[in-house]
């Protein structure tokens, strides 16, 4: 190392400020100075804290080109240290590489509406259909106005687009929005790594000079706190309210608008898809939407019929600090909840319940799902990481979904509360149509209610 360990917490303030600068306990610092040396998971905070650069830490030398194999302009890099090579596109990465959790999606169409749904902020999303970009990208296929997702990993290099929607290729298109991807990657090898392991952190590296450390990466990546615990509802909801009113897309008009609504609904904004919007709107609601954050007082003025709690990113439990309370209001009220994914895990939250990890999530289409009440089967598009744990809920709330993947709670009502949630997203229509019939149920809870 080529500043002395001792000068280094001489520049934090001391032990205790070194500590506090870094995130770590004060026993993580006594080992540096023991060991004379900061270890590379906290190489990343203390390059943050100091001003240092990662080779001042290091001590050592960047990764000569020459270990890099032939064609090859990109790196996955795991926190573990597994190495994924391949060839970059969109774009660029700099001395701040895109780093968070590596999932997989297996939907074989969609990506585009997958790379801008918000619930997927944080993550690094491996597809494992090898044709991504076929079809090329265009302006109708979004769920937001911006990616939400760190990166994107591929088996394939992305090709010439073929399809008569087509505006922009998706190497383009990601380098417009300052995302970058990796092809080339063995995603058969790197999803087994997932199902086996857990969802990894790792960094997506693309350098414009085509100089690699891999050293520094994987600092990176193990620096990475994970999603447990993180609130990323925060970065992805809307800064202020506003009204929605267009309706779901058709072959031969595109989106449409509702000019006659029956019923008005407000919306509490974790990260929510466009398309759900959308469906809201096409059921007969005219549609508020608010901030993750908004007050009672602030979705009360509205007046709403019924509140609609949206899908998106992170750890519930940490959304849920400021929204449970807000929820447990419009609850006490009986004004008709309904819940989407992240507003299914806030809704059981917000009744009594708690959520815990999944080892893999469910991500992607063609999930199958038990209607308990009906005894059908439901072929669903998902994206969660976190799940209900049912047997911390009340007696008054009725599971009314099951995964037939794993068994984990996919649904939830509770009629004394007039309140009901599903774990996957009927927007999605991967049936296609199979879970429209819930944004008519909403409607008819509403209906009732008035």
């Amino acid at each position: 190392m080529s500043i002395a360990i001792e000068a280094i917490v001489d520049r934090l303030g001391g032990p205790e400020a070194a500590a506090r600068l870094t995130g770590v306990s004060t026993e993580a610092v006594r080992k540096w100075r023991q060991a004379g040396a900061v270890p590379s998971r906290h190489w990343a905070a203390v390059a943050a804290a100091t001003g240092l650069t990662m080779d001042e830490l290091r001590g050592d030398t960047p990764m000569p080109n020459s270990d890099i194999p032939p064609g090859a302009t990109a790196a996955l890099v795991l926190a573990d240290g597994a190495v994924f090579w391949g060839r970059g596109f969109g774009a660029h990465t700099g001395a701040t590489p895109p780093v968070g959790e590596i999932c997989f999606n297996t939907g074989m169409t969609g990506y585009q509406e997958t790379l801008t749904d918000p619930s997927y902020a944080g993550q690094i999303i491996t597809f494992t259909f090898p044709h991504i970009g076929n079809v090329g990208t265009n302006l109708e296929d979004i769920e937001a106005a911006s990616i939400a997702a760190r990166g994107v990993v591929v088996k394939q290099d992305v090709g010439e687009p073929s399809n008569y929607r087509s505006t922009q290729h998706l190497d383009a298109w990601l380098r417009a929005r300052g995302i970058a991807g990796i092809s080339g990657v063995d995603t058969r090898a790197l999803t087994a790594r997932i199902r086996d392991g857990g969802p990894p952190t790792g960094v997506i590296v693309y350098p414009a000079d085509g100089r690699f450390d891999l050293a520094v990466s994987r600092a990176q990546a193990e620096a990475w706190p994970g999603l447990e615990g993180m609130d990323l509802a925060k970065e992805v909801t809307c800064a202020q309210s506003y009204s929605w009113d267009e309706t779901t897309w058709a072959w031969s008009t595109g989106f449409g608008k509702q000019t006659d609504p029956k019923r008005h609904v407000v919306a509490m904004d974790f990260g929510a898809k466009w398309n759900i919007l959308r469906c809201l709107a096409a059921a007969g609601c005219r549609v508020t939407v608010v901030p993750a954050n908004a007050s009672p007082d602030d979705i009360f003025r509205h007046k709403p019929d019924g509140v609609f709690l949206s899908n998106g990113p992170g750890d519930p439990a940490a959304t849920g600090e400021y929204a449970v309370a807000t929820i447990q209001a419009v609850l006490a009220k009986g004004i008709p909840v309904f819940g989407i994914c992240l507003g299914h895990q806030l809704l059981a939250l917000a009744l009594g319940g708690r959520t815990f990890k999944l080892e893999r999530g469910h991500r992607g289409a063609n999930q199958p799902v038990k209607d308990l009440t009906t005894g059908k089967v439901e072929i669903t598009s998902q994206n969660h990481g976190f799940a209900v744990d049912l047997s911390t809920l009340p007696a008054s709330v009725t599971p009314t979904h099951v995964s037939l993947f794993d068994g984990s709670n996919e649904g939830l009502a509770c009629p004394e509360r007039n309140a009901f949630s599903v774990q996957y997203h009927p927007e999605a229509s991967p049936g296609p149509s199979d879970s429209h019939y819930l944004f008519h149920r909403f409607v008819e809870m509403m209906d009732r209610r008035a």
